[in-house]
Formats: C-alpha cells, sequence, structure tokens
C-alpha cells in the first residue's frame, strides 16, 4: 500500500475493470497532475468500487444475480479467493484514497475548500465501502510514508473515523470557498449537493453500526430532491463509458450471470407466490425495468438483467441500459434511511409518515427510467395507513407487531430499491439475527457470507494484514453477536 500507482485518465467513463487495467504504470516515477484532473481520476476509480465487481459478487451473495458459468458460476457457490478482490482493493486505496490525498494537498496551497471537501467526501466513500465488506480494513497509517506495513484499524474505528472525516468535509463544503467545474463528474463543482451527499453518507455509516437515531439527524440534512442524488454518468461510446453491468451481461462476460430464480424476482414478478404487490402496491413496471423475462432473454436461457437501451416492442429501457447512470449515493436512499432510522428510533408514526413520503415519490414514477410513465407497464405506491399494519392487514399477512410489520416493510423496500448495489449485501447481513429482514437461502451448503477476503496481493505485501486472513464466512465485527 505504499507504492504509488500512476491512474491519470481519459476524460470520460471507461467501461467496467478496463478503467483501471495496465495503467499502474512505472511505479517509481509517478505522473504529477492537476487536482482536477485527479479529481475524475478518483472518481472514475470510485465508481468501479460501487458499480462493478465487487457489487456482482455482493450481488450474487444477496439475491440480486445468478452465477452461471466461468468464474460466475465459482462465485456463486462462494468459491473465491483474495485474488478475486485484489483489483479492486487497489481501486480503493490507490485509485481513491490516494489521489485524495494528493487532491487535498495541491487544494490547500489554493484555499479551494470546496475541492478539499469533496476529495475527503470521496475517501468516506471508498474507505466506508471497504469497512463494510471487509470488516477492519487501514485507515489512520494508509498513504504515509512513515509506515511501510498500513495497521489494519478496527472496523469500528474505522467508521468512527470515517465520521469524523465526513465532520471535516462537511466543514469544507459549508465555507463556499473554491471552485470545481467540468472536472466533477458527479456533480459539476456543486457544492451544495456535496454538502447533502456528505450527510447521507454520514447517515449511510450510521445504519451499517446500527446508531439510528444519529441516522436519523443526518438523513434530516441529507440528499433532498432526485436531482441531487450521486449517481454514476454513462453513456453509448463502446469500450468507453457504457454502464458497466450493460458491458457485462451484454458483451464481455455475455451468459456468465444473470437473475434466473434470484430472490427478488419472487418479490417483484406479480405471478410469483411471494409477489410483494398488494391492494395499495403494483410492482410491475420496477419488476420490468429491473429484468427482461426468461421468455424474452437475450443471453442466456434465464431472467436477465435488463440491458434494453432503447423502447423495442413491449420491452423498456432497462436499469442495465448502456447509459444508464449507475446509482451510489441517492435520495432513495435518503428517504429509506429516514423511514428505518425513524422507526426504530421514534417509534411507528414517524416511520410510517417517512416510507409513505418514499411512497408518493415512487408513484410519480421514482427512479424508474421516464419510459415507465404512461406505459403497458403499471405502478401504484398508494400510501400506507395505520391498519394495513395491524395482524391480518395488506403489508402485516404474518401477524406481526404493528412496528415490526412496518420495519420489514421498509427493510424489504430498502432490499427491493438497492438492486445491484452493495448496500443490499451490508443491509442483509446487519439484520440478519433480527426476526425481521431479508432471509435468504444459502446458494450452496447451509451457510452465507459474511464479507469479501483481503485483495491477494496485501495479504502476501502487508505484514498487518489479520493472519489468519478471515474467509467469508466470519461476521465483521459489527456483525458479530
Amino acid at each position: 500500500m505504499k507504492r504509488i500507482f500512476s491512474f491519470i485518465f481519459l476524460i470520460g467513463l471507461l467501461a467496467c475493470e478496463t478503467i483501471v487495467e495496465d495503467l499502474n504504470n512505472d511505479p517509481n516515477n509517478p505522473t504529477d497532475a492537476s487536482a482536477t484532473l485527479l479529481l475524475t481520476s478518483a472518481q472514475l476509480a470510485n465508481i468501479t468500487i460501487h458499480e462493478a465487481h465487487v457489487a456482482r459478487i455482493g450481488g450474487m451473495w444477496s439475491g440480486y444475480f445468478t452465477g452461471v458459468d466461468r468464474q460466475y458460476a465459482d462465485i456463486q457457490v462462494y468459491n473465491v479467493n483474495g485474488s478475486s478482490f485484489s483489483q479492486i482493493w487497489q481501486n480503493i486505496y490507490y485509485g481513491v484514497f490516494q489521489q485524495a490525498n494528493l487532491i487535498e494537498a495541491k487544494s490547500i496551497e489554493v484555499n479551494n475548500r470546496l475541492m478539499v471537501g469533496i476529495a475527503k467526501v470521496l475517501k468516506a466513500h471508498a474507505v466506508g465501502a471497504a469497512a463494510a465488506g471487509w470488516g477492519d480494513v487501514p485507515l489512520s497509517e494508509v498513504a504515509n510514508d512513515e509506515f511501510d506495513n498500513p495497521a489494519f484499524d478496527a472496523q469500528t474505528d474505522v467508521y468512527n473515523g470515517l465520521q469524523t472525516l465526513l465532520d471535516e468535509a462537511i466543514l469544507e463544503l459549508e465555507s463556499e470557498i473554491g471552485s470545481v467545474g467540468v472536472a466533477d463528474i458527479y456533480y459539476g463543482g456543486d457544492g451544495g449537493k456535496w454538502l447533502e451527499a456528505a450527510y447521507t453518507l454520514k447517515a449511510r455509516l450510521y445504519i451499517e453500526t446500527r446508531e439510528y437515531e444519529l441516522a436519523y439527524m443526518a438523513a434530516v440534512d441529507g440528499i433532498s430532491s432526485s436531482n441531487n442524488s450521486m449517481t454514476a454518468p454513462h453513456g453509448s461510446t463502446v469500450g468507453a463509458n457504457e454502464n458497466t453491468l450493460y458491458t457485462f451481461v451484454a458483451r464481455s462476460r455475455a451468459g456468465d450471470m444473470n437473475s434466473s430464480n434470484a430472490h427478488i424476482t419472487t418479490l417483484l414478478d406479480p405471478n410469483s407466490s411471494s409477489y410483494r404487490g398488494n391492494a395499495k402496491t403494483d410492482e410491475t413496471a420496477r419488476y420490468n425495468y429491473y429484468f427482461i423475462t426468461e421468455e424474452n432473454a437475450r443471453f442466456t436461457a434465464g431472467t436477465e438483467p435488463n440491458t434494453y437501451s432503447t423502447s423495442v416492442g413491449d420491452s423498456l429501457r432497462g436499469f442495465a441500459s448502456q447509459d444508464q447512470s449507475f446509482p451510489l449515493i441517492t435520495y432513495s436512499e435518503n428517504l429509506l434511511t429516514l423511514a428505518e432510522a425513524a422507526t426504530r428510533s421514534q417509534g411507528f408514526d414517524a416511520g410510517l409518515e417517512h416510507l409513505n413520503t418514499y411512497r408518493a415519490y415512487l408513484d410519480g414514477g421514482g427512479y424508474l427510467d421516464p419510459t415507465y410513465q404512461n406505459s403497458d407497464f403499471s405502478y401504484m405506491y398508494e400510501p400506507y395507513s395505520i391498519d394495513d399494519f395491524a395482524a391480518g392487514g395488506i403489508a402485516n399477512v404474518d401477524g406481526l407487531p404493528e412496528e415490526q410489520a412496518l420495519l420489514q416493510e421498509i427493510l424489504e423496500e430498502r432490499y427491493v430499491t438497492f438492486f445491484g448495489q452493495l448496500l443490499g449485501f451490508n443491509d442483509i447481513r446487519r439484520t440478519r439475527n433480527e426476526s425481521i429482514g431479508i432471509k435468504i437461502q444459502p446458494n450452496s451448503g447451509e451457510t452465507l457470507p459474511e464479507r469479501f477476503i483481503y485483495g491477494q496481493e496485501e495479504i502476501n505485501s502487508n505484514t498487518s494484514t489479520p493472519n489468519p486472513v478471515p474467509d467469508i464466512f466470519t461476521p465483521t465485527p459489527i456483525n458479530t453477536f
């Protein structure tokens, strides 16, 4: 982790893992660059962390995807090793963290506090994913020449450190001093949007550590509209800026992964016996936005992520279309964090109010592609009432206590909304030992995965790496009971 990697990217998104392939050139002679070019580079590396390979792995282990061929058939049944995670480990610590440190140093010299704040948010976003996925990870000694073998800080210490980092970022962003511009491919230098994203990210980290009252307080200041969501932008240039799931499913690894019999399909398919719809909820449009059904599959013999990029016959643009942006930190997440955190810390009435706010957003089209509005694929999310959560109500067919039934609905909504994102994997593990939440069956054996494995290069080169290396079935500390 002491090595210096050169991450100078072409302006514009590159697809899938090709964003970082063959770019670690001459580590003893790093290329210098402006803070603005480094920012674009760090943002591109950050996209690979949240959108690409590990998101697919987490998805296969969360009932979102199904590995059917080559290495993905092995990953489906939990056959992985450190080499499966080496590249993403480099992207976190070299592609984002180290580049963000350089951005900070260059920006402090010219008092560009906006850029400093953005760099801190990027670091918290990347290392937050690492802490959730791996447990104990380096933070306090990262990118410091004094430490040849950076320590793996305790997972709870990492979360606390990231909260401090975000508090620092918020102070910088609130100063309204400095500028960025088009080099910021997420927000175009809009400090107000970065400020809201920082608060939503704080709320995410508090949710993951079960500090629900603090999560609620942070989310109150979080992303306030869908226009302020942080997303990874994509385009239609082959091999350059495509949505990474599209590239994987439709081109580079066509046939390796689909969503056949995935748990989420049983919840959203109106023809399923486990369909989550009811008299106030119609999931037809969302199901078709996410998936191409088995009878219409394009690349495998099964239900697939929807890669349609234009409306073709009865199929409309999908979640995995070529130029579809990918959710990173969103308005949807913030609303659902408010709903869950309010229910857990303030009670039923507060939680229901926030859930209905989210349902109103969905009822207006929500995050679905606009092609689904006024289409043949219907959707409906009418507000729930207290009676709906009484025993035997339409949102409580299992006869749970009212507050538990509301939490179950919120957690199920989070699971469905976070399709393809690491957040779904994080939620499942966080609530695994509760009576409520998403309960999936192992793809193989009797035990569900609890974490990722440290990257093989880190295992080989950093003597501080935990020994023995925890396997994927060992819960991370915050999920150990």
